[in-house]
């Protein structure tokens, strides 16, 4: 199947000489919910909170979600030599549900934590505007726990029109899309560090 590749940044703590060059991001296959969920089992505590908002595995009804089972649900992954490091999902609100205007999808991303800050979350997210915007989506959804400054800040800093409102459990951000991906938004090559651009870890 063919998909998107990554080279990550080289150096930073979680870099080891054993690990592949770079990762190639694609679509779940339904084969691979095990090893999915081995994925997600394998975050750390505090990746897994950035996530979920709880130290918590996903249940099996959850890992069908994630794995993209739902029509609505578009669900990628990072793959690097065979293992799983990294996941994106876009779950599209249906528009009765969704106040705002337009078509809106909600967006959650996760990077292995040996793999954050390389370059994987930022790719991830491309891909997953990338389709969303060939399905008619014009605006993303995300929500972001109020402390994770450093999340927030480079949310604003790349979407200014990004709209904040608070709901019981965080921060509710709504992001309004442009007609195609913006080229001056960084895009992750050989040898250059890249920040990833969204919340959770990734």
């Amino acid at each position: 199947m063919n998909g998107t590749q990554v080279t990550p940044g080289g150096g930073g703590a979680g870099a080891h000489s054993s690990e592949p060059a770079a990762a190639t991001i694609r679509p779940v296959i339904p084969a691979e919910l095990t090893a999915l969920g081995d994925f997600f089992a394998g975050l750390s505590l505090e990746s897994r909170y950035r996530r979920f908002f709880a130290p918590v595995r996903p249940s099996h009804d959850l890992l069908d979600l994630l794995a993209g089972v739902p029509a609505h649900v578009d669900a990628l992954v990072a793959v690097a030599d065979g293992v799983i490091v990294g996941h994106a999902m876009a779950a599209d609100l249906p528009e009765r549900a969704d106040p705002g205007p337009g078509r809106a999808t909600d967006v959650g991303v996760v990077v292995a934590d040996a793999w954050q800050r390389r370059g994987v979350g930022a790719a991830l997210m491309r891909a997953l505007i990338s389709r969303a915007q060939a399905r008619g989506v014009t605006a993303l959804a995300m929500d972001v726990l109020p402390g994770n400054r450093l999340v927030l800040s480079m949310i604003l800093a790349h979407w200014p029109d990004a709209a904040v409102g608070h709901s019981p459990d965080g921060l509710d951000i709504r992001i309004p899309l442009p007609p195609a991906w913006p080229r001056r938004l960084p895009r992750p090559s050989g040898g250059e560090h890249v920040r990833p651009l969204v919340p959770v870890g990734g």
